[in-house]
């Protein structure tokens, strides 16, 4: 098999269910956007030296539930029971949470804004988050444009694991004794 099929060489690519649409619509972008934030985890993930197992399995199961809901996106409301589709793991926003929980436990209160600097690692996990907030508002944008084709638990999934990005940033300039930077605006 070929990778490449040429049926995209007019701008329209295929869903899910074989629909055609533009490489323009707001439907593709936002899967696009979830397929770049799985590739800034991936290079995230590429250096690990900090992270646990557990931190690791956590990882990889928010990548494959990265796909689980670009899978979703990419397939219309309507067509998602027929075709049987995987739905994200429901216990994926709470492993989010109590991974929150416990990164938060060990960290010193935030009192300012911070700059999004430190440790090598901790900067990639930066980009994860900013990235994620960037796929928080196209599907905000494409649900507001054509209700009920975001899923719900999609939303708070995407929601969650930017603040997730933001914590274990925080963690790992902690543990790499490396100083948070305040913002402290104009002096």
């Amino acid at each position: 098999m070929k990778i490449y099929t040429k049926s995209g060489d007019k701008g329209m690519t295929a869903l899910v269910s074989g629909s055609r649409i533009s490489k323009a619509d707001l439907r593709l972008n936002c899967y696009g956007e979830m397929d770049e934030l799985n590739s800034f985890l991936g290079f995230a993930l590429s250096n690990q030296e900090m992270l646990k197992d557990s931190e690791l399995q956590l990882l990889n199961k928010i990548q494959n539930e990265l796909f689980v809901a670009g899978s979703l996106l990419a397939t219309e409301a309507d067509k998602r029971e027929q075709l049987n589709l995987p739905q994200l793991d429901s216990s994926i926003v709470e492993e989010l949470e109590s991974a929150i929980d416990n990164f938060t436990e060990e960290l010193p209160e935030l009192k300012n804004f911070i700059l999004p600097t430190g440790a090598e690692l901790s900067t990639r996990f930066n980009l994860c988050r900013v990235v994620c907030r960037r796929v928080e508002r196209s599907l905000v944008k494409l649900e507001s444009t054509r209700p009920g084709e975001v899923p719900h638990e999609v939303n708070i999934f995407v929601n969650r694991l930017s603040d997730y990005f933001f914590v274990i940033g925080r963690w790992i300039n902690f543990k790499m004794k490396t100083d948070e930077l305040l913002w402290k605006g104009r002096e």
